[in-house]
């Protein structure tokens, strides 16, 4: 009988430390800042410990565009439809990723836009980097007018060359424009008629 008895309490703390470990997010606040929204395929809108709210430009890359306008929803030009398809993919991923991490993210922020928003190195709860995953498959590019701002530049690097070699997502692509070079045809009229609703890079 006092054998069971000790058995039952070695089970009951077990069971007791499994609960504690599972639940501990919830008594202590859980780790990482809450992702309440996926802009597109580099930009998120986050919320941290403290309930401030702001937004997330991913540091190292430049992600394909998504629309932000009904007139670009509606657009039938090549180039904005090629643009917008490739931005609809990396956007998916991304919201798939921070899914995977139960909407929490790690921001190593490096730096602050002209338009207010953190620049930041983006990870998982697990550790993986969302960067190098987007780059890896194909669904952004490295971004080099501030890659001295990125802490992690020689692996984003090393990403993006992976998928360049192996023609993955956009480099499979001969029609594919670069996100910047698009939103510079953009401002000249070339691609969708009008910037005023886009995302600011």
């Amino acid at each position: 009988m006092q054998k069971l008895t000790k058995q039952m309490v070695l089970w009951l703390s077990a069971v007791v430390m499994v609960l504690g470990l599972v639940s501990c997010d919830k008594f202590f606040g859980a780790s990482g800042d809450l992702v309440e929204r996926v802009s597109d395929g580099d930009t998120l809108a986050v919320k941290d410990a403290k309930g401030l709210k702001f937004n997330v430009r991913f540091a190292c890359i430049d992600a394909p565009e998504v629309p932000h306008s009904q007139k670009e929803r509606n657009s039938k030009l090549a180039n904005d439809r090629n643009q917008f398809d490739w931005g609809s993919k990396a956007q998916a991923r991304l919201q798939q990723l921070v899914k995977q991490s139960g909407d929490r993210v790690m921001l190593t922020i490096t730096d602050s836009d002209r338009y207010g928003r953190k620049v930041a190195e983006v990870r998982l709860k697990d550790g993986t980097f969302v960067q190098e995953v987007l780059l890896k498959e194909g669904l952004a590019k490295v971004y080099r007018p501030y890659l001295n701002k990125c802490p992690s530049k020689d692996l984003v690097q090393k990403a993006e060359a992976q998928a360049q070699q192996q023609k993955i997502g956009v480099w499979s692509d001969s029609k594919f424009t670069n996100p910047w070079e698009y939103r510079s045809l953009a401002k000249e009229g070339s691609g969708s008629a009008s910037l005023t609703n886009r995302r600011k890079k």
